[in-house]
């Protein structure tokens, strides 16, 4: 008869010693001799792996070769109570199917320490190692909990386009999305690229935020959230940038600068909690072999309230620092565009945990900010945590249709591809906030991994998309 395949994370808790159970899997290990082999099995639910024994009086020699590291088998046998460490249960195989061989003089996935970099290299095998089992285990549940957190909250779930014809940043580091041939461009008088003819009759670009359709879905909606993936074409080799990354954006009318600076924070000890709550396993394992202090740094971060700091002060802080004899790469003066080595001091040596940086000045934060009384600057607020630096942008966005107007005429930004997002402010404007959290950034926090490729699947960088 046939007997259901159980999953390995449900096997492993298991107590019915005796039963007959069904374990497919890859093959991580295999040792022994020629009377009994140890096979330590893994499908990808969990962690940890499951042993199974084999007595080669019960299996023949054939199939016993053919189980190599990396092969794929599924097998039959006894749930038996392990004496071994570090075990409970095991399964005393008798029968092996093979499904798939893994040659192991060609397959690059051996028992021995990979480097990251070349297991990017190799990135549509990486995710069957131990350590990108347990970081894409958590990116799902982290995903997860982002839903149920909004979801709990009364936030609605709001798809904002990916084709877009504006740039919400105003940096113009898009990706450009055309149908029309390269080789043989239309253009005006003035040299100038026609777009008549393309797909949308108009420049388009892949979207780098979902923040201002957001704001429109909050004016009518009250509270949403977006999550989906964004785009930069910024020529950036950073370990803390991607091309093609996935941002998570709440929009909530009536919500100021002080409301949004409560969701934020509530926002990511939730996320943070939930790793701890959920991952428990992966995050042990990241912790034992990545990063020795990440569920301190994680619990670090659920104690307290953040900080929460102008921008003034900030530098001001930042300046005393430095003339006390403290070195950064980047200098440091009222007006500069901080860089992550001047949050992290605040965070990591200052503080000594999370801050939120607010009232930064206007010249360098993005046109929808809402800005103060003192003409100088806007009502944003970042959220800076240990290791990473900027984990959370937002702001209390600009209500009133003048300022924004001449906000966007003084950054020549083009008024013909803004006329809808000003409709906002022009019929029933309201006091409104919102934030983006940068999916990889907070991943690169809760697993400890260092280098944003290794938290998403596929890494999109400059000359890179092989996958």
């Amino acid at each position: 008869m046939d007997i259901r395949r159980t999953k390995i994370a449900d096997a492993i808790k298991m107590t019915d010693f005796g039963k007959q159970v069904n374990i497919k899997g890859w093959v991580r290990t295999k040792r022994g001799n020629k009377n009994v082999s140890f096979v330590a099995l893994n499908d990808g639910s969990t962690i940890n792996n499951i042993q199974i024994v084999i007595d080669a009086d019960k299996i023949s020699e054939s199939v016993l070769k053919d189980i190599t590291t990396g092969a794929c088998i599924s097998v039959v046998g006894t749930l038996t109570e392990s004496l071994g460490k570090g075990q409970t249960v095991e399964v005393q195989a008798e029968s092996i199917e093979i499904y798939g061989l893994a040659d192991p003089n060609t397959y690059p996935l051996q028992k021995k320490g990979h480097s990251m970099e070349f297991l990017r290299e190799i990135a549509h095998l990486r995710p069957r190692t131990n350590t990108f089992g347990a970081v894409f285990r958590i990116r799902h549940n982290m995903a997860i909990a982002i839903h149920k957190f909004f979801h709990d909250r009364g936030f609605f779930y709001f798809h904002t386009p990916i084709i877009t014809a504006s740039d919400c940043e105003g940096a113009g580091q898009m990706f450009q999305v055309t149908t029309m041939n390269l080789y043989d461009l239309k253009k005006d008088e003035n040299g100038s690229i026609k777009y008549d003819s393309d797909f949308f009759g108009k420049q388009a670009s892949l979207t780098v935020s979902g923040q201002l359709e957001g704001e429109l879905a909050a004016t009518a909606l009250g509270a949403i959230y977006t999550f989906g993936p964004t785009f930069r074409a910024e020529n950036s080799n950073t370990p803390r940038h991607l091309a093609e990354f996935w941002m998570i954006e709440p929009e909530v009318a009536f919500n100021d600068i002080n409301d949004n600076m409560d969701l934020a924070e509530e926002f990511i000890k939730y996320c943070v909690q939930w790793a701890l709550d959920n991952c428990a396993d992966d995050i042990k394992f990241l912790n034992d072999m990545i990063d020795k202090s990440l569920i301190e740094r994680l619990k670090s971060v659920l104690e307290g309230s953040f900080v929460r700091l102008p921008y003034t002060d900030g530098i001001k802080i930042l300046e005393d620092a430095v003339a006390k004899g403290h070195k950064f790469e980047f200098p440091v003066y009222w007006g500069c565009d901080l860089a992550s080595e001047h949050e992290r001091f605040l965070v990591e040596e200052h503080f000594k945990r999370p801050v939120i940086l607010t009232d930064y000045p206007k010249e360098i934060k993005a046109f929808y900010m809402k800005q103060n009384e003192d003409g100088k600057t806007v009502r944003a607020m970042d959220v800076l945590f240990p290791a990473i630096g900027e984990i959370i942008g937002g702001s209390e966005r600009e209500a009133d249709y003048d300022k924004l107007s001449k906000r966007i005429e003084e950054l020549n930004i083009p008024m013909k591809d803004m006329w809808w997002y000003l409709d906002t402010r022009r019929f029933g404007s309201c006091p409104h906030s919102g934030f983006g959290l940068g999916f990889e950034r907070l991943l690169l926090f809760v697993t400890g991994m260092s280098n944003i490729r290794d938290v998403i699947p596929f890494p999109r960088t400059p000359k890179s998309a092989d996958f």
